[in-house]
């Protein structure tokens, strides 16, 4: 019972902190807690919710313009009531190939209203990864934007065929999501027999992306937690940069629903634009993932002249490994608004690294927020406490995975689960990633992580990023190959970034060979595949 007093205190403090408590018209609070209660702390609930408590406060800016709560609610019951008339109904699977925009937004909303589920499809997938996916999930309906029509031929046979955001050409047979929307009633709906599923595809860097299950949280303590350590506001403006079909870009899009906050979307990621956007809309929070931060510190110093940036105060960073030395970067120019979360599909998050944590010891992932476990243990599945040792790492955090759609799980120890990697922790408690634990590279019987070797060419100034891989290698079963990317016109050559390894790290640790590429493969959100560079 203590417990939960506690758990309900901090819950309270850090909401008010967060200016989530505020006088409130009795009536239309009553009327919100109503609709609440229907429906539950959902993306549908909330948003219903928020169109009874602030109808004409703005919801979504994207490059079609802006959507009010009580607009993107209507349009959203409208879509609900054609989705259901297209012969969608609860527990029937939606795929959902879209960019960052409105419509992502909407059917988001929509599918939640009649409790269908939702697979969300990675932009960069060709053809035969959405078959295969869509083969895998089963969806009845697949929903897509225009310039993806070649990429779902296949898998939409079969399927009702719908397209969200369309140039306007009207070359394709297909309906649009505003003509299947076209006469509906924009009244509310009744809440289905049970909430749809939102499936968030694994990265598949290392292989088929898989579909992961989580359980709705129980309580808003895992929301709480986060917002204790990276200080979002409510009714400020969060500018998404990651898709929303990633996890990281979806918590925030929760968050910003949780918060009241504007969220703006831009279908396409340029650095400078999304800056210029960030200023334009007054946004005090930015998400991004490290290689798109990467982008916006690299921007020439006259590119974001008389652009302010003041109101900015929070920059999110996740999806992939940050770069110690990317982080001073980006906090030398921005300031010292720099948060980077490390977590996964699969655990959710594991530890938030603030910048005093970035400034003291750069490159690490942080420290587990309040309510979260994490630990590590060796391969025979001992607990392992000392400074500096690297193992596997395991979280817990009360955001229960369900497994994957096909039924597999992640390993557990102790009721905590695997995040997939190694790493570390300092004296001061901070973890630090080493790898993927199906990344070590043995070789001449040493075991070698990536990570580290990475960052250390990394930190070279003429080296934009780099990319380390084992290749089987007969006497040493495997060597080391290094992938750079060259910053400028010019860089360093191969014995120069070996001697740099050399003296830093064990001989074991020195790249055999180092190949220079103009860039390194990459999924939307940014993590490098590795089986493109002919990695293990």
């Amino acid at each position: 019972m203590r417990a939960k007093i506690d758990e309900a205190a901090f819950v309270a403090r850090t909401f008010a902190r967060a200016g989530m408590v505020k006088p409130e018209n009795p009536l239309l609070l009553i009327k919100s807690l109503d609709v609440l209660r229907r429906w539950g702390t959902s993306i549908a609930g909330g948003y219903a919710s928020a169109a009874v408590r602030s109808p004409n406060a703005t919801a979504l800016i994207d490059d079609a313009g802006s959507l009010s709560y009580r607009e993107l609610d209507q349009r959203a019951n409208a879509l609900a009531r054609g989705l259901s008339a297209a012969g969608v109904g609860p527990g029937d699977g939606i795929a959902v190939l879209c960019r960052n925009h409105r419509y992502f937004v909407e059917v988001t909303v929509a599918a939640d209203r009649i409790g269908a589920d939702l697979i969300f499809l990675n932009t960069m997938f060709a053809a035969p990864q959405v078959s295969e996916v869509c083969e895998h999930e089963r969806p009845i309906a697949i929903v897509y934007d225009e310039e993806f029509s070649e990429t779902v031929a296949a898998a939409s046979v079969g399927r009702t065929a719908m397209i969200a955001w369309t140039d306007g050409a009207g070359s394709s047979p297909q309906r649009t999501l505003d003509q299947l929307r076209a006469g509906q009633s924009t009244d509310p709906l009744d809440p289905p027999p049970s909430p749809g599923r939102i499936i968030i595809l694994t990265s598949g860097t290392t292989g088929t992306p898989k579909g992961a299950q989580r359980e709705q949280p129980s309580s808003l303590a895992p929301a709480a937690s986060l917002l204790d350590v990276i200080p979002l506001r409510a009714r400020g403006v969060t500018l998404i940069a990651p898709p929303l079909f990633h996890s990281w870009g979806m918590a925030h899009f929760s968050l910003a629903l949780m918060l009241g906050s504007t969220i703006v979307l831009q279908r396409d990621f340029d650095p400078k634009q999304s800056l210029l956007a960030a200023a334009r809309h007054g946004a005090g929070a930015l998400v991004v993932v490290p290689v798109m931060l990467a982008r916006m510190v690299d921007l020439p110093a006259d590119a974001l002249v008389g652009v302010d940036l003041s109101r900015l105060k929070v920059i999110a960073a996740s999806g992939s490994a940050l770069p110690g030395e990317l982080a001073l970067r980006a906090m030398d120019r921005f300031g010292d608004t720099l948060y980077n979360l490390y977590g996964s599909t699969e655990v959710a998050w594991a530890t938030v690294a603030g910048p005093a944590d970035l400034r003291a010891a750069p490159g690490t992932a942080g420290r587990p927020p309040r309510g979260t476990v994490v630990s590590l243990f060796d391969d025979r599945d001992l607990p392992v406490t000392e400074v500096g040792v690297t193992a596997r790492i395991f979280v817990g955090n009360g955001l229960g995975f369900e497994g994957y759609t096909g039924g597999q799980t992640k390993q557990q120890i102790a009721g905590l689960m695997s995040a997939g990697d190694v790493g570390h922790f300092d004296a001061e408690g901070r973890l630090f990633i080493d790898g993927r634990d199906d990344e070590m590279i043995v070789s001449g019987g040493e075991n070698v992580f990536p990570r580290e070797v990475e960052d250390l060419l990394s930190d070279h100034p003429g080296v934009s990023e780099a990319a380390v891989i084992g290749v089987v290698d007969a006497e040493w079963g495997q060597r080391l190959r290094a992938f750079v990317v060259i910053s400028g016109e010019s860089g360093p050559d191969e014995a120069v970034l070996q001697e740099l390894v050399r003296a830093q790290l064990a001989r074991y640790k020195v790249p055999r060979e180092v190949l220079f590429i103009d860039e390194l493969p990459r999924n939307a959100t940014g993590k490098v595949l590795r089986l493109e560079l002919g990695g293990n």
